[in-house]
């Protein structure tokens, strides 16, 4: 059940980070809100920030899931004081850091927009990816 502050707003946040913010935890967001239980609030953001990759926009619209408009954060932009968890989706490179006493959890995923090859080589590498995190989430969810 999601905590309610005053004025009744959710105060449930799941938020999902890496460094750019610009594939796994966006993918992972736009996931998880298609996923999430009633009353959690869901958010990505990363610790430097660049710009959402095409090859996200691609492999969720390929699901029937709309990123055209989505836009990387930092941490200062999303409700840090209703943040109740954090998942840390980077692998290989350093994770951002999250202040507060809140429930986190790291979940490596290799960066796919460091694959290189062709632009579908480089497009499966976003489509696996995704594939796993559904199925992280999956598993996520159903143990809540």
């Amino acid at each position: 059940m999601s905590a309610r502050g005053e004025g009744g707003e959710a105060k449930d946040v799941l938020l999902f980070m890496c460094v750019a913010n610009s594939s796994r935890s966006q993918m992972a967001e736009a996931l998880a809100r298609t996923m999430a239980p009633p009353g959690l609030e869901v958010w990505s953001a990363g610790s430097e920030p660049t710009g959402v990759s095409p090859f996200a926009v691609e492999a969720m619209a390929e699901q029937g899931i709309d990123l055209g408009h989505a836009f990387t954060k930092t941490v200062d932009d999303v409700p840090r004081d209703r943040v109740r968890t954090v998942i840390m989706l980077c692998a290989e490179e350093v994770c951002p850091v999250f202040p507060g006493d809140v429930e986190k959890l790291h979940w490596p995923f290799e960066d796919p927009a460091a694959a290189t090859g062709s632009d579908e080589d480089r497009l499966a590498s976003f489509r696996r990816v995704r594939d796993q995190i559904h199925e992280r989430l999956q598993r996520h969810f159903s143990e809540r």
